[in-house]
């Protein structure tokens, strides 16, 4: 009975440690699971990034497209005003 006691005693600081070591095991099983799903979303945000920034580009482009249409459209609005003017002016 003593050689059980004895036993149990000896293998407590062992049990600890197998105890530790499985919570050690699960906690790095975890942190491997965090990362990659940080790493999941890190490569979804860097193509919406990537997605907005070409769209932001696509925009500028757009926008500077639809300045030169407006001036366009100003000068051909005064010249058919001349032109309305000079018809006017012909008394026919």
């Amino acid at each position: 009975m003593v050689k059980s006691a004895t036993r149990t005693i000896e293998l407590e600081p062992i049990d600890r440690l197998e105890e530790k070591l499985k919570r050690l095991v699960a906690m790095v099983e975890r942190l491997k699971s965090e990362q990659a799903e940080a790493e999941a979303e890190n490569q979804r945000l860097t193509r919406e990034v990537e997605s907005l920034t070409a769209q932001l580009a696509s925009s500028a482009s757009l926008s500077s497209e639809l300045k030169s249409l407006q001036d366009e459209r100003d000068v051909i609005r005064t010249r058919v005003g001349e032109m309305l003017d000079q018809l006017e002016s012909l008394n026919l």
